[in-house]
């Protein structure tokens, strides 16, 4: 088995899951390497876009008592931060406003705490100076044991500069040499969603940073108006065990439907363990029976092209009507993700997703 920090970072936008689903997931995939949970998802605007905010007292009894929960099943809990442009002004007050939100968080019982400043303009010339001073102040008030920290610009990926403006010379050199070297960058690759990772690229980023990068693995992530039309639920390829030894950890961004993340998210666990021998169309219907059960998950891999490759653009009316049909028949969380999903349950418009 190769040796790796393997770990779920809730990241996604859109209908987040319900906190008994996220209970779920965290037991299930635990057994089998999981070994840590950051809870980060984009719809909990009291981590981003309203972070100075207090959360309502019954969002953080829940947050609490999956800290707790995580804890039970011998899992690390993290908290991903995004706070929302601050590096733009992080003047006293905001550092005020930030005291107070760690603050909060460290009652929970935090093992990780993970600082966001993904998806946010970062066009500023000196950004890696300023977000380097955010993240020390953060690591002067938490006992966590470890600090994660997601760049603005966390892949080579054009498409960030396109929407947040052109990232500033140096970048993540900068922000490396910047960073006490025990806290760990992440990366998403060569894309936003990268089809596989390579030691190569991995080395070539590790020496930018000042570190290995911690992955975070954009798949089976499928939020937003184009990814949402399709369930990723193959197993995961092009993240050979063989990149175990490049890499600070690796960090799975799940997609919105939660108990159908499990199936390829045991994948990779298998991948990493079982190296050369891994066998993805085998590992796929191993984890579909160990999931959903033998007879749900012969349906899913007979429906794959549709639901997967296909995806609700793809689908005529009839097609769309009969998968409904069949998965509406059975009585099972898994079954009623997929008819969610069919009536456009996770849907989200450009206009959401340019908000949370």
């Amino acid at each position: 088995m190769t040796a790796v920090d393997l770990g779920t970072v809730e990241g996604f936008f859109g209908p987040p899951w319900t906190w008994a689903e996220r209970e779920a997931v965290m037991r299930r995939l635990a057994p089998v390497g999981y070994g840590f949970h950051l809870y980060a998802p984009k719809a909990d605007a009291y981590l981003r876009r309203r972070w100075r905010e207090p959360h309502p007292d019954a969002e953080m009894a829940a947050l609490s008592a999956f800290a707790a929960a995580c804890r039970d099943a011998g899992v690390r809990f993290g908290v991903g931060l995004s706070p929302f442009e601050v590096h733009f002004g992080f003047d006293a007050q905001a550092k005020a406003a930030m005291a107070g939100k760690l603050d909060a968080l460290e009652a929970a019982g935090l093992d990780i705490l993970a600082i966001f400043f993904d998806d946010m303009k970062g066009d500023l010339a000196d950004l890696a100076k300023r977000q380097a001073e955010i993240v020390d102040f953060a690591a002067g008030r938490t006992n966590a044991r470890r600090i994660i920290v997601c760049p603005s610009y966390y892949s080579d990926d054009p498409v960030l500069d396109r929407a947040f403006g052109r990232r500033p010379p140096g970048y993540l050199r900068d922000l490396g040499a910047a960073l006490d070297p025990a806290i760990a960058l992440m990366w998403t690759g060569e894309e936003v969603v990268s089809r596989e990772y390579s030691p190569a690229h991995l080395d070539r980023v590790a020496e930018q940073m000042g570190r290995k990068p911690f992955l975070w693995d954009n798949y089976p992530v499928n939020d937003g108006p184009r990814m949402g039309r399709h369930l990723h639920l193959r197993a995961f390829t092009g993240r050979p065990a063989s990149i175990a030894g490049h890499i600070a950890g690796h960090a799975v961004n799940p997609a919105s439907q939660a108990l159908l993340s499990c199936i390829p998210m045991l994948t990779l666990a298998w991948s990493y363990r079982r190296g050369e021998a891994y066998a993805y169309g085998a590992a796929f219907r191993e984890a579909a029976g160990e999931v959903v059960g033998d007879e749900l998950a012969a349906l899913l891999e007979r429906h794959l092209l549709l639901l997967d490759d296909a995806g609700l653009g793809g689908l005529s009316a009839e097609q769309a009507a009969n998968l409904r049909a069949r998965y509406a028949a059975f009585d099972q969380p898994a079954a009623r993700e997929v008819v969610r999903w069919l009536d456009g349950g996770y849907a989200m418009t450009g206009e959401e997703l340019q908000t949370q």
